[in-house]
């Protein structure tokens, strides 16, 4: 997808975002996460891509010492009008790059909602894990939340599904797949009578297997692979949430 930036999705899908997004309920993250953070080792916590702070804003009204990297600043303005949401301080960005402006060191990072996967090379995935190795205090840990990619969903490596059809507008979602350099390329396409929205998305996905193979390079043992944040078994599909850890 050509001109399409670090900050392109953000940019594009900011004031739609919260709306589209709104079955993704971030509690049982919310929880997961609380806990994690309790039984690791002291200190502030940093999310990856903090977006609209659907995770982050819950996450500090409980008390955590929390700090934001985004590339969007669309995204971080709608959740700094949200009631707490000015109160994190939020470094704008390239979440690879893992700056939060500061020389702190992070108990945990962690990146929710497939996020991680809009890194758009295996370069950019792999340096984006050795900066956290390198922000981690021992025994610090790194949680993703991901999608296991269904490729049975593609025919001839592109597919369209309709996600919302009421009386005045439909969203479809269209995506090509590029199984070479493992990209979704797609767009959320809004018909109402207002006319035609398009909102833009790049991925470039990973198996569970490379993300395992890319924390053990940044020196990251994996503790936990869960079906999602309440422990759930994972089975190989779907969704997996992630825990990986700096040797003490």
């Amino acid at each position: 997808m050509r001109n399409y930036g670090p900050d392109t999705y953000g940019e594009t899908n900011a004031d739609v975002y919260d709306e589209w997004h709104a079955d993704l309920d971030p509690a049982d993250a919310v929880r997961c996460l609380e806990e994690l953070i309790k039984e690791g080792p002291a200190g502030p916590v940093l999310e990856l891509a903090v977006g609209t702070g659907r995770v982050t804003i819950p996450l500090a009204e409980r008390g955590v010492d929390l700090r934001g990297v985004d590339a969007s600043e669309a995204m971080v303005a709608i959740m700094r009008a949200k009631p707490g949401g000015d109160r994190i301080p939020v470094t704008i960005g390239d979440m690879a790059d893992v700056d939060p402006g500061t020389d702190d060191q992070f108990a945990m990072i962690f990146v929710v909602f497939t996020t991680f996967f809009f890194l758009m090379s295996q370069e950019e995935q792999v340096r984006c894990f050795a900066n956290v190795a390198r922000r981690l205090v021992p025994g610090g840990r790194f949680v993703l939340e991901c999608l296991v990619p269904d490729m049975a969903r593609y025919q001839r490596n592109q597919s369209v599904d309709a996600h919302r059809v009421d009386q005045d507008h439909v969203r479809l979602v269209a995506v090509r797949h590029d199984p070479v350099d493992q990209r979704f390329d797609g767009q959320h396409i809004l018909i109402s009578d207002e006319g035609i929205r398009l909102a833009p998305v790049s991925m470039r996905y990973a198996w569970p297997s490379e993300l395992d193979l890319m924390a053990r390079l940044a020196g990251l043992e994996r503790r936990h692979r869960w079906g999602g944040w309440r422990g759930e078994p994972y089975l190989g599909s779907g969704t997996h949430v992630t825990v990986y850890e700096k040797p003490a």
